[in-house]
């Protein structure tokens, strides 16, 4: 029997007890032996709970048990996640994670550890939720190499952009009932500045690309000032906003990165994601284009994933050779400044045809849009594609005869 401990009893943790055991049949059938979660860590008491008789405030009542072989880590953060994480695999136990921070940030040590140990570690569950998308990575899709990987890679931020763009929602008001909802946290950095975001292409990018990618290595942005003229703009554009993480294969070894607000149109399977839902974009050199959709967050669906990583951990006792990637110096990524996007961009002026004649200079030809709520002194084209270092020398020249209201890269998915 493969017995298995489970570190904290919050929302996820608690989901993952639940599934394991409502689906325990079923589970030991497809691991090919019976199963059993043996501990149940967390510093909060559960008198209550059917399965109080698990639960330690003692990681290394854990940590020396041999009969645990499969430690799921579900509490989140660094610390103390990254201790138990590390000295698990050390003893010579598969990890299970869902923790996208943790991941992020040690992933090419964790993984280092685990082959020296002939263990493994999953985590299936830190990008997506419950959206399979890091063993179709490396596993389903080993013979593409990837030339692009881009998603809408958070729910909270996706659930505001769509009531901006459905209901002519202001951000705050958006965001106040994405609170209400649970979707929020009630101090929504993480999510509206593009820091969760974040930490996912960096997993999705280091996997596809081979090389760790660190989150302070990445250009990242939020959906703070996207405004509901923005919104109206892209109407007559036929086109949506949404908050994107993005990676992409460039020359000479490099890749380019980044997490920001994006013009996606219509025609796009991102463009139609609307909600919590989340999206993931591959782009393989065989398969072109392949997506995955569904609940990229949540009790149960978050659960799902990392039970499903159980199982795994508990049928494949060697380490995944294709579940890796290396530690790196980072100078694979491209500066940001050479990122290469058309742009969408919105400016007031007291003279229209002398900044137009200015724009016409600076950035050649432009499509002009129109809004219904359009002010008389009011500007917005769409740019052609140019490095991020042009576009923003040619708003600074436009800058001496208009002022610059808003810019949001374009994006061809």
């Amino acid at each position: 029997m493969a017995k298995i401990a489970v570190l904290g009893y919050g929302v996820v943790g608690s989901g993952t007890v639940e599934v394991f055991y409502k689906n325990r049949e079923s589970l030991e059938k497809k691991a090919g032996e019976s199963l059993d979660i043996k501990y149940i860590l967390d510093l909060r008491d559960f008198p209550d709970s059917p399965y109080k008789d698990k639960f330690t405030k003692d990681f290394n009542v854990i940590l020396n048990d041999p009969e645990v072989t499969v430690v799921c880590e579900v509490i989140g953060g660094i610390k103390p996640s990254y201790d138990f994480v590390k000295n698990s695999l050390q003893a010579g136990k598969s990890v299970v994670t869902s923790n996208k921070e943790l991941v992020a940030a040690k992933g090419a040590e964790l993984l280092s550890i685990a082959k020296e140990k002939n263990v493994n570690f999953f985590f299936e569950a830190s990008v997506g939720g419950g959206i399979p998308i890091i063993k179709p990575i490396h596993a389903c899709l080993e013979a593409n190499e990837i030339d692009e990987i881009a998603g809408i890679l958070n729910g909270t931020t996706n659930f505001i952009l769509t009531k901006m763009i459905r209901d002519g929602m202001g951000f705050e008001e958006a965001l106040k009932i994405a609170q209400e909802l649970g979707y929020a946290e009630r101090n929504p950095t993480a999510d509206v500045e593009g820091i969760d975001a974040c930490r996912k292409i960096c997993i999705l990018a280091s996997l596809s690309f081979g090389r760790h990618v660190y989150p302070e290595n990445v250009h990242t942005e939020g959906i703070t000032k996207v405004t509901l003229r923005d919104v109206e703009y892209m109407e007559s554009y036929g086109a949506k906003i949404k908050l994107i993480g993005c990676a992409r294969r460039e020359d000479n070894d490099e890749i380019s990165i980044g997490v920001f607000p994006a013009v996606i149109k219509d025609e796009s399977q991102l463009a139609g994601v609307n909600d919590v839902f989340n999206a993931i974009l591959v782009r393989g050199d065989a398969t072109g284009d392949v997506v995955f959709y569904g609940k990229g967050a949540g009790k149960l669906p978050t659960a799902s994933a990392v039970v499903s990583d159980i199982v795994s951990a508990v049928k494949h006792s060697d380490t995944s050779r294709s579940l890796t990637w290396a530690d790196s110096d980072q100078k694979f990524i491209r500066p940001f400044d050479l990122f290469t996007s058309a742009d969408y961009i919105r400016l007031a002026t007291e003279n229209i045809d002398v900044t137009k004649a200015v724009v016409k200079a600076v950035f050649g030809n432009v499509e002009y849009l129109s809004s219904k709520n359009q002010p008389a002194n009011e500007l917005a084209f769409i740019t052609d594609v140019m490095t991020e270092k042009d576009v923003l020398a040619a708003c600074e020249k436009v800058a001496d005869s208009a002022e610059i209201l808003g810019r949001i890269r374009v994006l061809d998915y």
